[in-house]
This record gives C-alpha cells, sequence and structure tokens, in this order.
C-alpha cells in the first residue's frame, strides 16, 4: 500500500499528511520507501490520538506524543530501533506543521529519544552461504526449460552476497549498470546515491547465465522491462516483495531456517572484515554515510576477535 492509500486512511491528521507527505516527495526529494514509512508511522499515531479521544490537532500535547511511544513499546511490542525511528517521523512533521503556521507550539520538542539498543546482525555461514547459493537448481520435470528461472534466482543470490545489495537495490539494478569488463557494477543506494561495487567471477558467471538464457525470454517488445536487470515471468521489474520470496523460498530448499534479503548483506560485510577488510571500504561498498553505522559489524564476529587478539597481544 502506498503513502496515499495509507493517508486516506488517517482521520484528524489525514489532510495535514496529505500536505506533509507531499513536501517529503517534492521538496526534500525522499525515495516512495520513506514516504510510505512516514505515512505508516503517522496513521499509527492517528490511530492512537482517536483512542485517546483528541478532537483536533490544536488539542495534541507531549502528553498524547508520549503516551503513543510508551504503546508502541507495551502494546504493539515494537524494538527500541523502530520506536526511535516513530519519533523521528513525529519530529519532522510537527517541525514542519509549527513552521508552516499549523500549530502554535511544537508538542514533540520536549519528547526524550528513546534509548536504542544495538542489536548485532545475523550472519549466515560460509557453508550455509554455499548452500543457499546452489539452492535454485532446474525442475526436475523440464518444465522450466524455456525460461528457466532459476538462472535468476542464482545470479539474485549471487549478487547479493557479491555486492551486499538490499532488496530495493535489486529490483532498481538496470542492465547499463553492469560493467562487464571491469568487474563492478552501479549500485542505486537510498536517496538514488550511487556507488560501484565490484563483483567476482561467481557472480559474473551466473549474471551472464541469466542474461544470455533466460532474461530474453521473458522480456517483452512493449519495453516494460524498463531496462531493468532482473524481470519478473511477466516481464517487468521485480519488486522488493518478490525478491524476498525468491529469498525465502531458495532458503526453505536449502533446509535453512529465518533467513531474509538483508541477512545476506549483513553476511556479505562480516564476511569481508573477517577477511581482513579496511572498514572504511566496506562502508563504501555497502553506500552507509556514517562511518559509525558500518562498524557495528566489527562486533559480530566475537571468537574471531578474541583468537587475534590471543594470538597477537603481547600478554594474551
Amino acid at each position: 500500500m502506498g503513502a496515499t492509500a495509507i493517508v486516506e486512511e488517517m482521520g484528524l491528521l489525514r489532510e495535514a499528511g496529505r500536505a506533509f507527505l507531499a513536501f517529503v516527495r517534492v521538496e526534500c526529494g525522499l525515495s516512495p520507501n520513506t514516504a510510505d514509512a512516514y505515512a505508516r508511522d503517522l496513521r499509527d499515531l492517528d490511530d492512537d490520538l482517536a483512542l485517546g479521544g483528541v478532537a483536533s490537532i490544536a488539542e495534541i500535547t507531549p502528553r498524547h506524543l508520549a503516551g503513543h511511544i510508551a504503546a508502541l513499546s507495551s502494546r504493539k511490542k515494537m524494538a527500541s530501533s523502530s520506536v526511535a525511528r516513530h519519533l523521528a517521523t513525529m519530529r519532522m512533521f510537527f517541525r514542519w506543521m509549527f513552521a508552516n503556521g499549523r500549530i502554535d507550539a511544537n508538542p514533540t520538542e520536549w519528547l526524550e529519544r528513546p534509548t536504542q539498543w544495538q542489536r548485532l546482525p545475523g550472519v549466515i555461514s560460509p557453508a550455509n552461504m554455499r548452500a543457499l547459493l546452489d539452492a535454485p537448481q532446474p525442475a526436475g520435470d523440464g518444465s522450466d526449460a524455456h525460461c528457466p528461472l532459476w538462472l535468476r534466482d542464482r545470479a539474485i543470490l549471487e549478487f547479493m552476497y557479491a555486492c551486499g545489495l538490499r532488496a530495493s537495490e535489486v529490483g532498481a539494478l538496470r542492465v547499463n549498470d553492469l560493467h562487464g569488463t571491469l568487474g563492478v557494477i552501479t549500485v542505486t543506494g537510498k536517496g538514488d546515491k550511487q556507488r560501484l561495487v565490484p563483483f567476482g567471477r561467481p557472480a559474473q558467471e551466473s549474471l551472464e547465465a541469466y542474461l544470455e538464457d533466460c532474461r530474453p525470454s521473458l522480456a517483452r517488445p512493449d519495453g516494460r522491462d524498463k531496462g531493468r536487470m532482473f524481470l519478473s515471468r511477466t516481464g517487468r521489474p521485480l519488486e522488493r516483495v518478490a525478491v524476498w520470496q525468491i529469498v525465502k523460498r531458495n532458503a526453505k530448499a536449502a533446509g535453512l531456517d529465518d533467513i531474509y534479503p538483508h541477512l545476506l548483506r549483513h553476511t556479505f560485510a562480516t564476511h569481508l572484515l573477517t577477511g581482513g577488510a579496511d572498514l572504511r571500504v566496506v562502508q563504501e561498498l555497502l553506500g552507509h554515510s556514517k562511518i559509525s553505522t558500518t562498524q557495528i559489524y566489527t562486533r559480530v564476529d566475537q571468537p574471531r576477535l578474541k583468537e587475534i587478539h590471543q594470538k597477537f597481544h603481547p600478554r594474551p
């Protein structure tokens, strides 16, 4: 459901929500995914304000907003990082309302930021990663001979692991983004920021097989593919949900549980750092604007850190 449809479900905040989302899309240039997240956060707030009997925006107080934050933690069992994101949405929304004269005071001014616990990302072991990459296989009955989608799935999994791609970045890849002779690909990430990411021979070979033996049978002459790299059965660009389904389906085939697209990105970063990669290089490859975002991966491989410390410290 897009941001516009989500806003139409609101009551008290509907009109202001429409104007605010137009502002963040047009003037701030935020991505549709970010606008959708803002819309969902505002809908949650709108629901709690209705439960609290708030009849107008002018009646909203810091107490109402604090109660909403508490409800997100207690009633909806949201993680502190998700609660913090809701708070950031409210701060931006009410700051915009105040700046545009829609309210006389900003009720978020005195709200405290909830404590954010750093949750370490999960990591797939090298053996399980190989099993996942090998999971896409031809259908035993030959039904996929004309359109071998397993080649597409394998290329997607290889590139997500080889390049640390987000699910949305997979769908956004274009054929022209590939620089095969250089062994790099142009990735468009959050905020339309682009980065060049190198990839290895396994990823290159799987992609070449897909482009030669699968994609031509998926593409349609009407241009519905929009030049995108990975296509659906109907020849349209893959959506983020479809990438999620591909990962989950092949993880099940490999006998793996709790595997999701972003876990491949975590694994990419952790395996690089474990192998000795520089933290700044991994930051560039992931497209992180802040080094602090990348540093969380240095905390994942604790046994490796202990091994290095005991091996090289003068007093192990």
